[in-house]
């Protein structure tokens, strides 16, 4: 098949069974499921051509197909475990599914704030540049990996392969390194890539900078994020 570069189709992934919400997934934020806010945006945007919905759940599928989505995959419950990875339900997608869509945009339900306009600038930065096998949307971290610890028999030591005593650890943040951390705001794949390596991003992977992005993975951050409608 010949795919088509700059044709774009989007994944919301959501599988049922998380053990740290129940029903993550489709629990209510703001008035509606968790997908709703996903499958939305994705329908608003104006690069992506396509959206399907994978999961395991005919109950997820049908809240799925009320917010809009027509095209749902369903993958089996052996990649639809805790420790299943991104990459199997991406290559199942991709081995069930006639596309000639060359760019897949991975969409995270768990990261539920997204501008539509900035995910259309993130897709289009990346569709003109093709040097990047891969790219994840990431924020600054407010405090610098490097100042963290590892705690070891209730001892404070400093994370493996810093070279800094505890006491420099304690030094301002402006003496060390920024870090980032990826916030699911979307993931951009190249589906030739996958299909000759077999893995998801490679080592060129572009990092595209967003404004500090929330995610549900407790839930308290759920409390936090439906009582505090300004973020």
């Amino acid at each position: 098949m010949i795919y088509k570069n700059n044709k774009i189709i989007a994944i919301i992934p959501a599988r049922s069974g998380s053990k740290s919400i129940k029903d993550k997934n489709i629990v209510y934020l703001r008035g509606k499921p968790l997908i709703a806010w996903s499958i939305e945006q994705c329908l608003k945007s104006k690069k992506i051509d396509e959206v399907y919905f994978s999961t395991d759940s005919k109950k997820y599928a049908i809240i799925a197909k009320k917010y809009g989505l027509k095209k749902i995959i369903y993958r089996p419950k052996s990649i639809s475990k805790d420790k299943s990875t991104d990459y199997e339900f991406i290559k199942h997608f991709i081995d069930n599914v006639d596309t000639d869509h060359g760019i897949i945009a991975h969409i995270r339900p768990t990261t539920p704030f997204r501008n539509v306009v900035l995910l259309d600038k993130i897709i289009e930065f990346f569709i003109k540049n093709k040097k990047y096998s891969s790219l994840r949307a990431i924020h600054e971290n407010p405090e610098t990996a490097y100042k963290s610890f590892e705690l070891k028999n209730k001892f404070l030591k400093p994370l493996k392969g810093v070279e800094k005593t505890l006491d420099q650890l304690n030094n301002p943040r402006q003496d060390f390194s920024k870090t980032y951390s990826a916030n699911g705001y979307i993931d951009l794949y190249r589906k030739k890539f996958i299909l000759k390596n077999k893995k998801l991003f490679g080592n060129k992977v572009m990092g595209y900078i967003t404004p500090l992005t929330m995610e549900i993975d407790s839930k308290a951050e759920l409390d936090y994020m439906n009582f505090n409608e300004n973020n």
